[in-house]
């Protein structure tokens, strides 16, 4: 470990294997650095400091018998509070007094059996709604490179947490860019997986088959072991994807790829516009595969009216989980906003959306006949500074959100995999980022290529002054 910042998962991970450090000392530091950083960047709900102990102490005792197998044993990571810990409340943004889960989500079970020792839940906005993380169930979670701005959402605890050093990696969720989001705006690489490759058990599918499980790190190796150590299916998920081996992917060349650069917004029928700072980001981006070997031409896919297919999936899955909360009166009024549509779209609108994603594959799809990948920017902005939206009506802050991320979405309806990478910092030294997208099962190709573009650009070496 360095001294005032988590190293990378896999280093991490190896260091614990050779008797470099004891998991209970990279803890105890984990958590300390938690403490320190909570006033300022508040990206955690609940801290796990005494089972996380004794969690590292069974690790060193694992370590200390020989036993190496487990990848990530002893190494401390954090999960986002939509996600099940069993013994603690899962309030996903909420207000209200929620009881403990008496088991472990999927994932978690899944991170357990590779060994991690859960530190923490972090911060997300109420029900994953929002690209930003803010709330009066759990405060304002700040972006590490300027405190003033939002590190986005919904996982944005989970990105400041990695962004500033207090984790090497961490688990989020994505219903409509809610890990590709965060990772643009804290220049970390974020994993959009195929629907089903990490399970969301207990749920057979989250926001009726739009929202996914997904990991943030600061490098594609990272993110990647992360991702094996997540990925696999629970008996009851509705969608089992053939597996992959993500990190095997990170170390291959991509071969020369056809690459589509895509500028064009779906269509919303609100106002919004690609930020010219964003847009250069991404076409420096875009020229950088050209030198590094890649045919790259401006192309679009043939959305359509996709978003018809996004909302009815949306607003119901809303509805759905705030039948679960404690105190539902608690929500936020854009919130309630949400929900009554939900009841109004989770019929006969919801199941036409559901049957038009066959005809949506081959449509969006068809740009894969000619290309491998298209590469789009992440957001259309650079983060928005805290507050920005916090006061608006339902349908402002929709407008808003929509000004800011309308490009991330698209795919969860589809149910496709994308990863986020940086592609650099603007005024006030605010991370940017851009998307490399690719059809079903497509992850390994999208994360050799991701992994190329790092070696180019090395984005890890840098950090903000949080860290």
């Amino acid at each position: 470990m360095t001294a005032d910042r988590a190293d990378g998962l896999a280093r991490t991970a190896r260091a614990l294997a050779a008797g470099e450090v004891s998991s209970r000392a990279l803890t105890e530091w984990t958590l300390a650095r938690i403490e320190a950083s909570q006033p300022v960047l508040n990206a955690f709900k609940l801290v796990r400091a005494e089972a996380a102990l004794a969690e590292a102490d069974a690790a060193d005792r694992e370590l200390a018998s020989g036993q190496t197998g487990r990848p990530l044993l002893g190494v401390p990571l954090a999960v986002k509070d939509d996600t099940d810990i069993a013994g603690e409340p899962t309030a996903f943004g909420c207000r209200g007094d929620f009881p403990p889960k008496e088991e472990d989500a999927e994932s978690v079970r899944r991170l357990r059996a590779a060994g991690a020792v859960i530190v923490g839940k972090t911060n997300t906005c109420e029900l994953g709604q929002w690209p930003f993380t803010e709330g009066p169930g759990f405060g304002d979670t700040r972006n590490p490179w300027h405190p003033a701005y939002t590190p986005g959402g919904s996982s944005g605890g989970s990105a400041a947490a990695v962004a500033a050093g207090l984790v090497p990696a961490a688990l989020g969720s994505d219903g409509a860019g809610s890990v590709r989001i965060p990772a643009a705006w804290t220049h970390l690489v974020g994993i959009k997986p195929q629907r089903g490759r990490i399970s969301t058990w207990p749920w057979p599918e989250s926001f009726n088959g739009i929202t996914v499980n997904g990991p943030l790190a600061r490098t594609v190796a990272d993110a990647a072991l992360l991702l094996d150590a997540a990925s696999g299916n629970h008996g009851g998920d509705l969608h089992k994807p053939p597996g992959i081996r993500a990190a095997e992917a990170a170390t291959r060349e991509p071969g020369r790829l056809r690459v589509a650069l895509s500028l064009r917004m779906p269509f919303t029928a609100t106002p919004k516009r690609l930020h010219p700072v964003v847009r250069r980001k991404v076409i420096v981006l875009a020229d950088r595969l050209a030198a590094l070997g890649h045919d790259v031409v401006e192309d679009d896919p043939r959305y359509g009216q996709i978003g018809l297919d996004f909302v009815p999936r949306a607003t119901a899955g809303i509805t759905e989980w705030a039948r679960e909360l404690p105190d539902p009166h608690l929500l936020d009024r854009r919130t309630k906003e949400a929900a009554r549509l939900g009841r109004l779209l989770g019929g006969a609108p919801l199941r036409l959306a559901r049957r038009a994603e066959a005809a949506l594959h081959r449509r969006v799809g068809a740009i894969f006949s000619t290309y491998d990948v298209v590469l789009t920017p992440t957001t259309a902005t650079p983060p928005p500074r805290i507050g920005t939206m916090a006061a608006l009506s339902g349908w402002r802050t929709d407008q808003a959100m929509i000004a800011a991320c309308p490009y991330a979405w698209t795919w969860n309806v589809l149910g496709w995999p994308g990863v986020n990478v940086p592609a650099g910092r603007v005024g006030d030294g605010l991370p940017v980022g851009a998307q490399l997208l690719g059809p079903a099962g497509s992850e390994p190709l999208l994360i050799s290529l991701a992994a190329q573009l790092e070696a180019d650009q090395r984005w890890y070496e840098q950090w903000p002054a949080a860290a």
